[in-house]
C-alpha cells in the first residue's frame, strides 16, 4: 500500500512510499532517505497527526490499526543530531582538561596575578585528585556502562551542555587552586569531607551498574528499577534517581 508523508507543518505531501504491513517506521524512513538522501533516520519524526507522539522504530505499520492505503504519516526533520555518548565525552573530558591547565598554571601571572606560591597545599591536590577522578569515572562509565535508550540528541545540546558543565567548573576552579586559597581549620573536616565524596561516587556507580544489568545490551528495554544485592541500590526504594542523588552528595 502507499503512505503519502506530509510536511507536520504545512501538511504538503513532501513523498509517497510503497509500504507493506511487515514494515517497520525505520524501515519508512528509510524509504523516505532514497528519496530525500541528505536525511538519516535519527533525524526523521513521524505522527500520526500533528498531535500524535512520534512513532518509534520499532513499531510495524500493520500494527497500526488507523493506517490504511493512502494514510498520512506526518513529518518532522529534527535537525542535525549528534550522539549521546559523544556528548558526554565533550561534557566530562572538557572538565579533566581545563582543570588540569588551571591547577598547573596556579602560579601563572596571566591566570592569577597575585601569585606567590610554589605549589599546592594538601587540600588543593586533593581537590584535584576528586574532581579529576569524578570525570575520569563518568568518561569510562560513558564508554563501558551506559547503555541510552536514544541514539541521538540535536546538535544543539552539545553546546548547552558543555556550557553548563565547563561553566560552573571555571567558577569551581578559580578558587579552589587561587594561591590565596585557605585551608580547612582541621583536617577533620577535610577527611569527613573526602568520606562523603566517596560514598557518594561509590553510590553513583553501583546505580549505574544496576541500570546498565536493568537493560539487556542491544535493546531498548525500560523496567521500573528496583533494588539488587548492593546495599547502595537500597537507595531505589526511597528516590526516584538514586544516581542523581549519590551525585550531588559526591
Amino acid at each position: 500500500m502507499k503512505i503519502d508523508i506530509a510536511n507536520g507543518k504545512t501538511g504538503k505531501t513532501l513523498v509517497v512510499v510503497d509500504v507493506t504491513k511487515s514494515d517497520t517506521i525505520l524501515d519508512v524512513k528509510k524509504k523516505h532517505i532514497k528519496l530525500k538522501t541528505h536525511l538519516y533516520p535519527t533525524r526523521m519524526s513521524y505522527k500520526l497527526s500533528l498531535k500524535d507522539k512520534t512513532l518509534a522504530e520499532d513499531v510495524k505499520i500493520g500494527d497500526i490499526e488507523t493506517l490504511t492505503d493512502g494514510s498520512v504519516l506526518y513529518f518532522k526533520d529534527l535537525g542535525p543530531q549528534i550522539g549521546w555518548g559523544t556528548v558526554f565525552l565533550a561534557e566530562y573530558i572538557g572538565p579533566i582538561a581545563m582543570y588540569l591547565v588551571f591547577y598547573c598554571s596556579a602560579d601563572c601571572t596571566y591566570i592569577y596575578p597575585d601569585s606567590k606560591q610554589s605549589g599546592h597545599n594538601f587540600v588543593q591536590k586533593l581537590a584535584m585528585g576528586c574532581y579529576v577522578g569524578h570525570y575520569v569515572k563518568r568518561v569510562l562509565e560513558t564508554i563501558f556502562v551506559h547503555r541510552f535508550s536514544k541514539a541521538t540528541m540535536p546538535i544543539g545540546n552539545l553546546f548547552k551542555n558543555c556550557t553548563y558543565y565547563w561553566g560552573f567548573l571555571g567558577l569551581y576552579l578559580t578558587f579552589i587552586n587561587h594561591p590565596l586559597y585557605t585551608v580547612p581549620s582541621t583536617e577533620t573536616q577535610v577527611y569527613v569531607g573526602l568520606g562523603i565524596y566517596l560514598f557518594g561516587e561509590l553510590g553513583n556507580l553501583s546505580t549505574h551498574l544496576a541500570f546498565k544489568n536493568m537493560r539487556p545490551a542491544g535493546t531498548k528495554t525500560r523496567v521500573i528499577p528496583r533494588p539488587n544485592g548492593n546495599p547502595f541500590c537500597l537507595l531505589f526504594n526511597l528516590v526516584s534517581c538514586p544516581n542523581y542523588t549519590y551525585e550531588a552528595i559526591s
